[in-house]
């Protein structure tokens, strides 16, 4: 038994609350090397000596490259729970292994088990209840359209306050985006995250001038509010994008630095300022990627956190809006986060917060700041799995599994999962242009564990590997082909409890025949998925009872529990 690898770490991924008469355990093992693994549990207060244990068999979940997963489901009505776990390894060998280690007997005492010192409710994790069939749409503002089925692509330069200009590259407005809500309401999408819209200097507006203001090459706060109005009758939440990490260099207290330098009653607002302050290509202070025009903030000093909780409230108010995606927010301070998710949670108790991190995102995720996180993870695995096809379809599989299994079930089942954004390649280029490549990846996003999320245009099958190009101008008036395939697979995904809120097993793992199948299941519904990622024809047995046709993006063929799939396409079923 490898006892070096058996890892337990109570109160996070692998013990979570997920109401307060549950808790679900986990437990990481050596791959192939664990036969069974009972998780045993008592009220840590309990009255008797020893204390009264009930035992749980957990069951192995998945598996990655080097471990196995084993998962199971405390039921209780303890209010205070201990535990620790008899584990059996393939050859018959036994241990108990608690906080206090492994033994051959269970001889120590409650205090020295695993501990959940109290199930409360203020400490869950509630992810709000609208996002769990949520599909994203998100779009760049100044490339994506001027009015309907139309953006122009011309360049233009507005004066605004203090000699200084707000300046747009190819013309796309809000009202822009409220001419074209027909064609996203067709897309079947139901959210719609827009990078920042307030008043910048910049096209991409990430160096914020004026955050109570709408940009001026953009529209106003009357297109804003037509435009989440209209979005809301439709039913099509609204995220805006807060750039809080770090401002313009037109900020008004940044401005009021530059002038009075450590006179300025806002010095403080600012990180690792020096004097006299040098406003040039290396400047002296702290900024984002040591970009000048964007001094970074400190979001450690009160008056700048109560000045973004206000704003995050604001727009709330202001517009009714549903969410925000908080930018660079691993380069902010835990505080801060905890403040402002109090704030607007006060303002609307289901607002939903993503932030934008690109790498394991634990600590922000344990209810406390955000709800979500970008998943950069995904598309990367993604990337290297159907556009370029450098890893085999065991190694996808064993990559999925460990992703999905970094957070609680219900974080992962957050977060928001894509090809590409606004700061990478589009992933129709990685994929060499190669449409069918680019139709699996969405198939199986659209099934995957995590909320689809389309950049505008990937519909459209635009390309793009520098910025310019992978922010260029929405391609209207595209072929209908991949638009139709888009609307399908994204209906699919929005009707199925199975995908929108079901566990994730593995059915199929074929490296030879390169043939990948899974299941998301609910107690109501179970969904099967088969992938031909290889160049033949594949006549595939399904495990278990015969199952219904559901949609095909492959001839459809089937006798019994037995499908035909063509090279590179998928199959969608429902178990009968």
């Amino acid at each position: 038994m490898q006892l070096q690898a058996i890892t337990h770490i109570p109160l996070s991924k692998d013990a979570y609350m997920v109401n307060e008469n549950t808790i679900v355990i986990r437990l990481k093992v050596g791959k192939g090397d664990i036969k069974s693994s009972d998780v045993y549990y008592g009220d840590r207060v309990c009255m008797s000596e020893p204390i009264l244990v009930k035992r749980v068999s957990m069951k192995k979940i998945a598996s990655d490259e080097l471990f196995d997963y084993f998962e199971g489901e405390i039921k209780s009505e303890y209010t205070r729970v201990c535990y620790y776990f008899h584990i059996k390894d393939i050859e018959g060998k036994e241990t108990y292994y608690s906080e206090y280690g492994f033994s051959e007997k269970m001889t120590c005492c409650r205090t020295q088990y695993f501990q959940f010192p109290y199930l409360h409710r203020n400490d869950m994790i509630c992810i709000p209840k609208w996002t769990e069939n949520m599909v994203m749409y998100h779009i760049f503002p100044d490339s994506f359209a001027e009015k309907k089925n139309y953006i122009s692509g011309r360049r233009k330069v507005i004066q605004i306050e203090k000699g200084l200009t707000s300046e747009s590259k190819n013309g796309g407005t809000l009202r822009g985006i409220l001419e074209n809500l027909d064609y996203i309401e067709e897309l079947n999408v139901n959210c719609l995250y827009l990078n920042p819209i307030f008043k910048a200097a910049s096209y991409h507006k990430y160096d914020t001038i004026d955050y109570m203001e709408i940009d001026p090459c953009f529209g106003t706060k009357q297109d804003l509010k037509d435009l989440v109005n209209e979005c809301h009758k439709r039913g099509i939440r609204v995220i805006l994008d807060g750039v809080f990490n770090h401002c313009g260099s037109g900020f008004l207290p940044f401005l009021d630095v530059l002038k009075n330098g450590e006179k300025s009653e806002y010095c403080n607002w600012f990180y690792k300022l020096n004097f006299p302050v040098v406003y040039d290509t290396i400047p002296n202070y702290e900024a984002f990627a040591y970009v000048k025009e964007m001094p970074k903030l400190n979001t450690g000093n009160q008056e700048v956190i109560d000045y973004f909780c206000k704003v995050g409230r604001y727009w709330i108010r202001e517009a009714d809006i549903d969410g925000w995606r908080l930018d660079v927010a691993n380069e902010i301070n835990h505080d801060f986060w905890r403040a402002f998710k109090k704030a607007v949670k006060e303002e609307k108790d289901d607002i939903f917060l993503i932030g934008e991190i690109w790498e394991d995102s634990t600590i922000w995720l344990m209810g406390d700041q955000f709800d979500s996180t970008m998943n950069y993870t995904f598309s990367y695995i993604c990337r290297e799995f159907f556009a370029k096809k450098i890893i085999s379809v065991s190694q996808f599989d064993q990559k999925i599994h460990r992703m999905n299994l970094r957070y609680p079930e219900m974080v992962t089942r957050a977060q928001m999962n894509f090809l590409d954004t606004h700061d990478v390649s589009r992933f129709f280029s990685d994929c060499a242009g190669d449409a069918r490549k680019l139709r699996l990846a969405v198939l199986y996003m659209m099934c995957a564990v995590g909320i689809p999320s389309v950049f505008y245009g990937d519909e459209c099958g635009i390309t793009g590997i520098t910025e310019p190009e992978y922010r260029k101008t929405m391609q209207w008036g595209c072929e209908d082909s991949l638009i139709e395939f888009y609307q399908k697979c994204i209906k699919i995904r929005k009707n199925s409890k199975a995908l929108c809120t079901g566990s994730y097993e593995t059915l199929i793992c074929e490296d030879k025949n390169e043939i990948y199948g899974f299941a998301r299941k609910t107690k109501e519904e179970t969904i099967v998925v088969i992938m031909n990622m290889g160049e033949k024809e594949q006549k595939i047995t399904i495990p278990g009872a015969k199952h219904q046709w559901l949609d095909a993006f492959s001839d459809k063929k089937q006798d019994g529990n037995q499908i035909v799939c063509k090279g590179m396409s998928g199959i969608i079923l429902r178990k009968m």
